[in-house]
């Protein structure tokens, strides 16, 4: 769905000063910086903030990309969007395929499989929600998921769904770019990290591999870094921020994250998830995983 703020022709405002362009003149402008005013060179007039602080002109053609660079796929039917994204991840040393509707994702992840999909959810016809769905039905892949500003619902069902992150619109870049890097870092098989084992539950961080009683679980990105966590500190009580820094890397966001995913994880370790024994609340405090069960 094309939001106010990258749509051609439009200005959009994050109130802080910075006016981005992207250069061919058709007039979408977004303010998000520190006053400084910066040009991206993509030539669309998109109307993204980057927060720059500095100016600096075009970004300059993308440079070559590594033989074993990750492929992302992004799926926006703004062009605008779209274009500005690829071009920043491109930058940063993506593969970078995109699709404008749901149906011609599915198409690209099937003849190119990523490593990670931006999704927007506001698709026509078929919505991001759905093409999440199947994505998921054959195979595990990251998603990273667009919402705007407010959706808080559909930002909640798509946790739900199994995305691993999400970024609100308007939004930055960079600040996209960074979290497709930091979920791209969670994906890769860990060295040295001994496997995890409790109450029947077991990990293996360098394989990715988690089961339960000896049976494959099924886990998401996050729901997968969620339950190595608590394996590491059993016993201990953790608040929700102290899971967003630890287990996200982040060091403030929406903390409804964290509770979306933990209820998940409930759902697929313990017996009972009504009454969970494993992952238990804390009250006024967060959640501590008990492997007694007690």
């Amino acid at each position: 769905m094309q939001q106010p703020h990258a749509a051609m022709g439009a200005r959009a405002m994050d109130g802080t000063g910075t006016r981005t362009g992207t250069g061919t003149g058709t007039g979408a402008q977004t303010r998000a910086g520190t006053g400084a005013e910066t040009g991206t060179g993509a030539g669309t007039g998109a109307g993204i903030g980057i927060g720059a602080g500095t100016e600096t002109g075009a970004a300059g053609p993308t440079p070559p990309v590594a033989p074993d660079a990750a492929r992302v796929l992004v799926v926006d039917d703004d062009p605008t969007v779209a274009e500005v994204v690829a071009g920043y991840l491109g930058r940063a040393g993506f593969v970078v395929d995109r699709a404008d509707d749901g149906p011609t994702a599915l198409t690209r992840a099937a003849a190119h499989w990523p490593d990670l999909v931006v999704l927007d959810l506001m698709l026509p016809g078929m919505d991001g929600l759905e093409v999440c769905r199947r994505l998921r039905e054959r195979a595990p892949v990251p998603v990273v998921i667009l919402t705007a500003r407010g959706d808080e619902d559909d930002r909640i069902l798509g946790l739900e769904i199994g995305a691993d992150d999400y970024v609100t619109k308007p939004f930055s870049p960079r600040e996209l770019v960074l979290r497709v890097g930091s979920v791209l870092r969670r994906t890769r098989p860990g060295t040295g990290t001994r496997p995890l084992a409790a109450a029947g539950l077991a990990v293996d961080p360098a394989a990715r591999r988690a089961t339960k009683n000896g049976g494959e679980l099924a886990l998401t990105l996050r729901e997968f870094d969620l339950l190595a966590f608590f394996l590491r500190h059993p016993g201990q009580a953790y608040s929700r921020e102290d899971l967003m820094r630890e287990v996200w890397g982040w060091d403030f966001g929406d903390l409804s994250t964290v509770t979306v995913h933990v209820r998940r994880l409930r759902g697929k370790v313990e017996d009972d998830p009504a009454r969970p024994r494993l992952i238990q609340t804390v009250w006024g405090v967060g959640y501590r995983f008990e492997p007694a069960g007690e």
